[in-house]
């Protein structure tokens, strides 16, 4: 069984546009929304509290959450017959801009 662990539990999944000002007609554009995909061995397969955090596995920051989530996913099934280890995505753009 499979599980997606988000630390933003507003679980945003979609790209909203933004217009760009200054033009006559409306355009509109993918605003980039930045995912970190992460994962490591957990002290306890219930919580997030990773057993060595310096050896955390980074797998990359991903400009919308469809290509974080897939990124997740092929690492959290590799490792899915090790319950100690546990892959997150972390929904960077709310970290860095939590108006949003």
């Amino acid at each position: 069984m499979e599980r997606i662990i988000f630390i933003n539990p507003e679980r945003q999944r979609l790209i909203m546009p933004t217009l760009h000002k200054g033009s006559d007609m409306a355009e509109t554009e993918s605003k980039q929304l930045l995912h970190l995909v992460m994962g490591g061995r957990v002290k306890d397969p219930r919580t997030l509290e990773f057993q060595d955090p310096e050896s955390i596995h980074v797998v990359g920051v991903y400009s919308n959450f469809e290509s974080a989530e897939e990124a997740w996913r092929g690492n959290a099934q590799r490792t899915v017959d090790d319950a100690e280890m546990k892959y997150v995505i972390v929904h960077l753009h709310k970290l860095l801009d939590p108006e949003a």
